[in-house]
């Protein structure tokens, strides 16, 4: 087992805008309808508590909003709100706001018929854009209605991937900033206090669009609000059977490739410091992407999330759950979702990444220490970090902290492939595609992390503490100042020293 050394003063100040809390993914809208999602999303608020969640299909069919009709010989439109009300209803209810992804086209609104993924979302542009934009005023206003005035305060990006062409018909560039101007315009005549965002692009020629989108919204005089795009981070996968094998890209070039957005966006003089959120990210960007489902995946994101936040203000996570159905039903319970949560309730060990950095956050804001294996936060009652190993072998991380004299508590939490590592244990007991309860209770039994404590004294102005971390491991740890306070006649040396 290799060391790592740390030395963390108190008076250290690193920049570190962790906002891992903000915003999540779902699947299309229309999932929220169903019992598990629901259950899958409670589980996350309580034990996370994100603020926003961002899906597909606002507008597409099953949602049902958008609906034509012919009366005296004239094709006339009217709206229809009680599956989206009852949707945004129970995120409220579980304390998450939407963040409207404006997509995709209603099928008697769209100008073709091309879809995408087994729901069949339309993905062509609108026949008439003066439907379009007041569809979306309309709905604006219905939300404001039922909810207040809190709902201009919900982010709002305009479609989703426009440079893939089947995310926007032929990927047209030109159309998709048609679309912008023309939804931008109408919201913010609505309502200049609504914060509207694009162009939601990924992957493919994102330098170029990110450029020509912002030379567009020079030439208009459109100021958007933030620039979105999204964060994969995987080499092209193989397919075999129904899953989606990939190699993980080098952190510090996914790295570089968020900071050439910054500059780009930085670049143009009116735009400079216009924030971007990463409305996407994760490592593989197939729901059949087998890496999520591990421990690895957790340890790469722990290193994500420590710097994501350096050039971009918010960054969602795509999913919270499994219940997700773009290539069609999953096939098994483990079956590479992109979901931090399986069937039943079951946190894969990315799940617990997330949980532990809103654990950091809520600790302290005042980070005094980061590296590529750690982030470290100090405040009142001492310290609070995560660690975690990508892909090596085992290692001892010696850290060494300023702390005042008295009795010190060393709390751990770990995740990785030894202590917690549902994968591991479903595929022991003979991966069943469909788990009984029993077997489902007895996954879910392995899926929490490691817990260990220790106390000291402290004496020297240093604590030293050595806290192993396995290959593909995440470790949370608290190291914080406390007094014993036993009740009368308790001593614990003599409880335990019985035998």
């Amino acid at each position: 087992m290799t060391a790592h050394k740390i030395s963390v003063s108190r008076e250290g100040k690193i920049h570190f805008n962790n906002n891992a809390d903000y915003c999540v993914g779902t699947g299309r809208l229309g999932l929220a309808l169903t019992e598990e999602y629901l259950k899958e999303l409670e589980f996350v608020q309580k034990m996370i508590g994100f603020s926003y969640i961002r899906g597909h299909g606002l507008f597409s069919d099953d949602v049902s909003i958008y609906h034509e009709y012919e009366e005296d010989g004239v094709t006339k439109v009217e709206y229809n709100y009680t599956y989206i009300d009852r949707i945004i209803d129970a995120y409220i209810r579980l304390g998450i706001r939407p963040y409207l992804e404006l997509g995709f086209m209603p099928g008697k609104l769209a100008s073709g018929e091309q879809t995408i993924f087994y729901w069949k979302g339309n993905t062509t542009p609108p026949k008439d854009y003066k439907l379009w934009t007041d569809m979306v005023i309309a709905l604006l206003k219905h939300l404001v209605s039922r909810y207040g005035d809190e709902v201009v305060k919900w982010p709002i990006e305009v479609w989703n991937e426009p440079n893939l062409p089947g995310f926007w018909y032929k990927a047209d560039m030109e159309e998709y900033f048609k679309l912008f101007k023309e939804t931008f315009a109408a919201i913010k005549s609505y309502d200049d206090r609504f914060m509207v965002g694009g162009p939601a692009i990924c992957g493919v020629r994102d330098e170029e669009w990110i450029e020509a989108f912002l030379k567009f919204c020079r030439k208009e005089k459109i100021y958007p609000d933030r620039i979105t795009r999204h964060h994969y981070c995987v080499e092209f996968p193989e397919r075999i059977g129904h899953y989606d094998y990939s190699k993980l890209e080098d952190s510090e070039m996914r790295f570089e490739n968020l900071k050439s957005t910054r500059d780009i966006i930085d670049s143009f003089e009116e735009f400079e410091d216009t924030p971007i959120h990463l409305t996407e990210f994760s490592t593989s960007y197939t729901p059949k992407g087998v890496i999520h489902d591990t421990n690895i995946n957790a340890a790469y994101l722990a290193r994500q999330l420590s710097r994501l936040g350096d050039v971009n203000e918010a960054y969602s996570y795509w999913t919270f759950g499994d219940v997700f159905e773009e290539q069609g039903v999953p096939d098994s319970l483990f079956h590479g979702g992109f979901g931090m949560v399986a069937a039943g309730n079951i946190p894969k060990p990315t799940f617990w990444t997330f949980y532990f950095y809103k654990k950091l956050k809520l600790f302290s804001d005042n980070c005094v220490y980061r590296d590529d294996n750690a982030v470290i936060v100090s405040g009142d009652i001492g310290y609070a970090g995560i660690l975690w190993n990508i892909d090596e072998e085992d290692r001892d991380m010696e850290l060494s902290f300023d702390a005042d004299e008295g009795r010190y508590a060393l709390v751990t939490k770990t995740v990785d492939e030894s202590c917690c590592n549902p994968l591991k244990l479903w595929h022991d007991i003979g991966e069943p595609a469909y788990p009984s309860k029993e077997e489902t209770d007895l996954i879910r039994s392995g899926a929490y992390p490691l817990i260990a404590s220790s106390a000291f004294e402290v004496s020297s102005g240093k604590a030293d503490v050595t806290i192993p971390v396995r290959k593909n491991g995440v470790v949370y740890f608290s190291l914080t100042r406390n007094d014993l306070t036993p009740d009368r006649g308790y001593d614990y040396e003599k409880v335990i020293s019985f035998h």
